[in-house]
């Protein structure tokens, strides 16, 4: 059965120096672009949750990986943006709500660099770029710590403040940090997601549950061969996060 990549990306930039925290979540400007170049040459389409879900819901068939962006860094604007447009390809980035134009301050306890949010200014370039903007909360809180009232709320008005600023429906849902429960799931369906993605690892089959999809990491140390290990096999298959 045909089976579809739902590629995770986070900051696309120069990693910080050693010894600094999560690295690992920092690809490389040039190192993203030529993996984007090989999804081209390969002859897949990079498409954002959006354009992918007829394929996921098994309407259409097709060479086809999702892109996805989490948190909603300033340079994926600056360095992912022209190189999905030079590619033609489209991606969603799931953003906090509240913290636009601010930086991650829930990584400070880990002692993370702090990095530079999108300004709504910035969202609503992305979006008016071709791209799509889903959510990620408002506060990127670890939704199995509060209590119901307030992870609704969390998931909800995330949806509700983004479409507010863009202008158009926010269909697709990340949970901060891949930590749900199963009530969780029922408030972005409740919310009227039309999917959620999580941090379990592997690719896609049509009919899997659109509000537990798994997605495949690429980071730091993924270099060319284990991406294309991560496209084009089951290596992910089976990884959890």
């Amino acid at each position: 059965m045909q089976q579809y990549a739902i590629l995770t990306y986070h900051q696309i930039d120069l990693a910080p120096p050693p010894p600094a925290a999560f690295r690992s979540l920092y690809v490389a400007p040039d190192s993203f672009a030529r993996q984007m170049r090989w999804l081209k040459r390969l002859g897949y389409r990079g498409l954002s949750m959006r354009d992918l879900m007829p394929y996921l819901r098994g309407e259409k068939v097709g060479k086809v990986v999702g892109l996805t962006f989490d948190d909603g860094y300033c340079n994926n604007l600056h360095h992912a943006l022209p190189v999905l447009q030079d590619c033609g390809f489209t991606a969603t980035c799931y953003v906090i709500s509240q913290l636009l134009g601010k930086t991650n301050v829930w990584d400070l306890s880990n002692g993370v660099k702090q990095a530079d949010l999108m300004s709504p200014e910035q969202i609503r370039a992305w979006s008016q770029a071709g791209m799509e903007i889903g959510a990620h909360t408002q506060n990127h809180c670890q939704l199995t710590s509060l209590p119901d009232e307030d992870a609704l709320r969390e998931i909800s008005a995330s949806k509700e403040e983004l479409a507010d600023l863009i202008g158009r429906e926010v269909e697709h849902f990340c949970y901060p940090y891949g930590i749900y429960e199963a009530r969780h799931t029922a408030m972005a369906k409740t919310a009227g997601y039309q999917s959620a993605t999580t941090t379990r690892r592997g690719k896609v089959q049509p009919g899997a549950d659109l509000f537990q999809l798994h997605r495949i990491p690429v980071v730091r140390s993924t270099y060319l061969p284990q991406f294309l290990l991560k496209l084009l096999t089951e290596y992910e298959n089976g990884k959890d996060a």
